[in-house]
């Protein structure tokens, strides 16, 4: 069974009482993964191109994967299994004994923040966009009131 997948983007991150909503999806449905505050930071931060004076935990794992010659290639939400949303990353790496590519299981907040850091695609299996509720009028309704 052929799995299609959509590209994704993260349309606002706003604090809640106990994290962050992260809000994303494709232009015409938006869906919400709540995230610690730590987590929904380094989202924040990976969008607007900061950096702390330190490095992060994910500034960490790049540095790592660069000194193994890996790439992260992109990051997909594959499932949701009670408002528990789940992801694979897919990473790639070269050197003289060719390519090779490992798929490997993440928490789809992790993963956001690599794939901004690394400027690569997000995706979503259309099966997990259908079953999530539309968030768009939401999402909507807060950014005017921010305004």
């Amino acid at each position: 069974m052929e799995r299609r997948v959509i590209p994704i983007g993260v349309k606002g991150v706003m604090p809640t009482s106990n994290g962050c909503a992260v809000f994303l999806g494709p232009a015409e449905k938006t869906f919400v993964i709540y995230v610690d505050g730590g987590i929904g930071a380094a989202i924040s931060r990976a969008i607007n191109g900061e950096q702390l004076e330190r490095p992060q935990t994910h500034d960490l794992i790049q540095s790592i994967l660069a000194g193994f010659e890996a790439t992260i290639e992109r990051v997909l939400i594959n499932d949701v299994q009670d408002n528990t949303f789940f992801a694979r990353m897919v990473l790639s790496m070269q050197n003289e004994l060719g390519r090779k590519i490992i798929e490997i299981d993440a928490r789809p907040s992790d993963s956001l923040v690599l794939a901004l850091l690394s400027q690569k695609p997000v995706f979503v299996c259309e099966t997990v966009l259908d079953r999530v509720d539309d968030m768009t009028e939401i999402l909507e309704r807060i950014l005017k009131q921010e305004e």
